[in-house]
Order: structure tokens, then sequence, then C-alpha cells
């Protein structure tokens, strides 16, 4: 593969930006990208995935290629040696030496903290909750995360879904166990592409698509989504409901809800009211009147990584203690909402029990006899999609 000065230099102007600015790498790429409309498909791949890997094996490549903090440079210079591309003489690479990059790699493999490239701590703390687990789900974290699509039944189903997506070059397959998810065959952007626009499907990992029907919900009823963001599991929701009865999706984040109810028109959700949760009065007056309670919290997002690389540089201990109060305060109180006989799903995209049967656990000894739970499943990285915890809880 040829390199050029201006899709490596992309590269690295999106890494001065993820590490040195401390900003997201989705939209760090999605900015780099638009500055130019010029680069084609293959230039676009290159700096998506290229940048993807080095801030995947940032730890891994700054001990084998002896870069400083922000040599990005040398980080690129390692990862086309390990992804055996010719480096051409170019001043940036004068100290990227293949060989010692290779003797080091060796030596790094054998420590799992540097081969997996996890923060100490990070790795410490995921071997103390899961155990001998730790091994197995940290290495299929560092995979690429596949690109799944869920149908939008309110608008299609999968059999024509994917004979239309056929006629828009875009090849996908059924996922065994996923009722309404499609794999697509090679990974590309399809947010361009008229059955997008059309609200044939939303983008979706499989797990999280688990969630939605974890909560039994039928037609008619009132339903809402405490934790809704930008809405992907509440049109899951909208889908399973047939735009019957009533879905409040809700959000301390207006600019979440905002755009939740723009994919709703596009996804021809009729049935969804948004309210923002600017004080503890929102919750109170929904008190004892909904059916189905979604509760998908703020987590750490470790389930994650394999979307959200970056993650890992960005987490601390400190964040994930707070987040865990976070929760609990959730709990308590937004479990309000629901009416007696009504069922709740706690769910999280963290795979510490910490953040998730734990939870559960210390909600039900602070509320004797109000709650039982029914059923709790687990979806692993290494089952292929993302890392999710739910469970369902009655009230009684």
């Amino acid at each position: 593969m040829k390199l050029y000065n201006n899709t490596t230099n992309a590269v690295v102007q999106a890494l001065e930006m993820i590490f040195g600015e401390q900003r997201y790498a989705d939209k760090v790429i999605e900015k780099v990208l638009k500055q130019n409309p010029k680069w084609g498909a293959r230039d676009r791949r290159f700096i998506a995935e290229t940048t993807y890997d080095i801030v995947r094996w940032y730890r891994l490549l700054r001990e084998i290629s002896g870069a400083g903090e922000h040599d990005y440079w040398k980080l690129l210079g390692a990862i086309l040696v390990l992804q055996d591309t010719p480096l051409p003489h170019w001043e940036e690479f004068k100290g990227v030496n293949p060989n010692e990059i290779a003797k080091r790699k060796r030596n790094a493999d054998k420590v799992r903290k540097v081969r997996e490239s996890i923060p100490d701590w990070l790795d410490e703390m995921g071997e103390k909750e899961i155990g001998k687990l730790w091994d197995k789900e940290l290495k299929s974290l560092n995979d690429e995360a596949k690109v799944v699509l869920r149908v939008n039944t309110l608008k299609t189903n999968k059999k024509d879904l994917r004979e239309r997506l056929l006629e828009e070059n875009v090849e996908t397959y059924a996922v065994n166990g996923f009722e309404d998810a499609l794999l697509l065959k090679e990974r590309q952007n399809v947010f361009g592409i008229p059955a997008f626009k059309g609200g044939l499907f939303e983008v979706q990992d499989a797990a999280s698509q688990l969630i939605a029907p974890f909560l039994k919900i039928e037609p008619g009823q009132r339903v809402i989504d405490a934790c809704a963001g930008a809405g992907g599991k509440t049109l899951h929701i909208a889908a399973l409901m047939k735009n019957k009865g009533r879905i409040i999706g809700m959000d301390t984040e207006e600019w979440k809800l905002q755009e939740l109810q723009k994919r709703a028109r596009r996804g021809g959700v009729t049935n969804l009211e948004t309210r923002i949760i600017d004080s503890s009065k929102v919750i109170k007056r929904l008190e004892n009147s909904a059916d189905r309670l979604l509760l998908d919290v703020p987590c750490s997002g470790l389930g994650v990584l394999k979307r959200n690389p970056d993650a890992k540089w960005k987490l601390s201990e400190e964040f994930i203690k707070n987040v865990k109060e976070l929760q609990q305060h959730i709990l308590q109180d937004y479990c309000q909402m629901v009416k007696p006989g009504g069922l709740i799903v706690y769910s999280t995209c963290s795979i510490l029990p910490s953040e998730n049967q734990h939870q559960v656990k210390t909600f039900l000894e602070n509320n004797p006899d109000k709650y039982e739970l029914l059923e709790q499943q687990h979806a692993w990285p290494s089952d292929g999609y993302d890392g999710f915890y739910m469970a369902l809880l009655k009230r009684r």
C-alpha cells in the first residue's frame, strides 16, 4: 500500500485532537474526513481505520516504538510496521526501526496489560471483578466492532430491507438469535443511503437490540425510557409497540432528546413524547404511571470499548466510583414511576458486576418486599458484539 502525505498527516492531526485535546475519537474522525471531499473511499478508510488502530493499541505502540506521549509519527510508523506496510524514506519516520519494533513486540506480548493495551488500574479492576473471564473478554474488547443494523419494522421487514439494501450496494446477512438484526458484510458508511434517510433501519449493535424485547412490551402500554439519550432503544421500543400506546423518552440533556425526536420522525414513530429531567418534580409527576420502565443507566462503557477504544484512556477510577453512585440513585428514585405489577429493566453497557448485578442486589436489599428480580442476562464481548447487562424487575 502506497502512503501519501495528505492522508498520513490527517491521521496525525486526528491523534493530536484525540490525545492532545481529549476529544472523542468518532467526532474527530468525522471532522477530519470532512476536510477533504476529494478523498476517495480507500483514503477515508485508511484514515479512519489507522486512527482507530493507533487509539486501540496506544500503550502497546508506545512500548514497542519508544514514542513519547505526543510522538504521533512514531506511533503511526509502529502500526504500519505491524501491518507489514513498507515505510517510505520520510523524515517523520526516521526514528522508526522495524527490527527493534519486532523485538520489543515479542517482549510486550508476555505482559497482558501491555499486549492488550490497557491502563494498569483498569486491568487490575477487570481481573478483580470478573476473574478468569477477564483474559477472554479483554481480548475481545480489542476486536473491531461489527456494524449491525436494526430493521425498522414500522416501515419494512427484514427480507424487503435486505433486497432494498442490495439495490443500494449494501450486502447484509441475518444474525442468528436476533430477530430484527442485519450484519453488514463489509464495513461502509450507510448514513447517506436512501434506505437510511427513509427511516427503514437504524444502526444498533446486536447486543443492544436484546434490551427492548427484555422489557416484555405489549402494544397499547405506557412505557417510560428514563435515560433515553439519543434514543436507539426508545425507537426499538416504539417498533415493538407498533405505534400503539404511549412512550415517554426522558433525559437530563435536551439536545439528546431533540436528536431522538428527529430520529423518531424519520422512523415514522407517532406515539413518542419527550420530557427533560430538570428537577425531581418531573419524576414525581409520573409516579405509578408506567406499565414498563427502562433504566439504561450511565455507566463506565467498558462493554463497548470495541467501538469506543479512546474511552479506556479517558476513564478513571474516580469516574467509575461516581457513576456507580449515580446508577444507584437512578434505580432508587426513578423506580417509583412504574405501577404496582409493572416491569422495570435495569441495563448497562458494562461488564463489571459492581455496575450490574451488585447494583440490583443493593437496590433489592434497600427495598425489601417492594420489588423482585425475575430474570437477568449478560451479553459478553466474546459473544461477538458489545457487552451488556440487563435485569428484569417486577414491582409488587
